[in-house]
């Protein structure tokens, strides 16, 4: 696969004290090798939704999708090896409902013309805050917000509240249980770290 050479657009939608107003967000501690898993459930708790994912490369929008179609999920990615027509194509299907789900990454979202996004889903978080916001502005005012945080990106998920001044509800997702190898990591980095700048309240199951 080509290496990903994608830049993002430097004219963005940043102002987070908006975004805090009127999005709902929510976060999930997933581990990487865990995160297609428990995008699977969210997508089958939530299969009604118009829903967009968001990835950190154009590799990883074609093997999310590849999956997504071993589980019967309507989903298609388009990134920056597609032409032009094409990404037109999936746009104009996702906003008719002909398709459900869009994997995509920050380059092409902010090209496309989506009008219905209900559920954004954060698979990877970005490293500057401001591309967070330019994705969670494309929900205007309705839809969720989801973010995965893995241990390599608690930094990343910590400056984004750090802008926010204010912390994003951690919950559970219905059904999903994490991997035999997350639980043990997780065990083991109990016993070898400090607890971080705030502990993880009682979360809440979610669909």
């Amino acid at each position: 696969m080509p290496k990903e050479t994608e830049k993002i657009p430097t004219k963005i939608y940043y102002d987070p004290h908006s975004v805090a107003r009127r999005t709902k967000q929510i976060a999930y501690e997933v581990e990487q090798h865990d995160k297609t898993a428990m995008l699977t459930q969210i997508l089958n708790n939530n299969s009604d939704k118009q829903t967009v994912i968001i990835t950190k490369s154009k590799r990883k929008a074609d093997e999310i999708n590849v999956y997504l179609k071993t589980q019967n999920i309507n989903s298609t990615a388009v990134h920056g090896n597609h032409r032009a027509d094409q990404l037109e194509t999936a746009a104009k299907a996702f906003n008719e409902g002909k398709l459900n789900t869009l994997i995509t990454t920050d380059m092409i979202l902010q090209t496309l013309n989506l009008t219905n996004i209900q559920q954004l889903i954060n698979y990877n978080l970005p490293s500057e805050q401001k591309q967070y916001f330019s994705r969670v502005i494309l929900l205007k005012e309705v839809g969720t917000s989801y973010l995965f945080v893995s241990s390599d990106e608690q930094n990343y998920f910590d400056a984004i509240e750090f802008v926010l001044k204010q912390e994003i509800p951690q919950e559970e997702v219905k059904d999903f249980t994490p991997s035999p190898l997350s639980l043990k990591e997780n065990k083991q980095k109990e016993k070898r770290t400090k607890p971080r700048h705030r502990k993880m309240k009682a979360k809440k199951e979610t669909k």
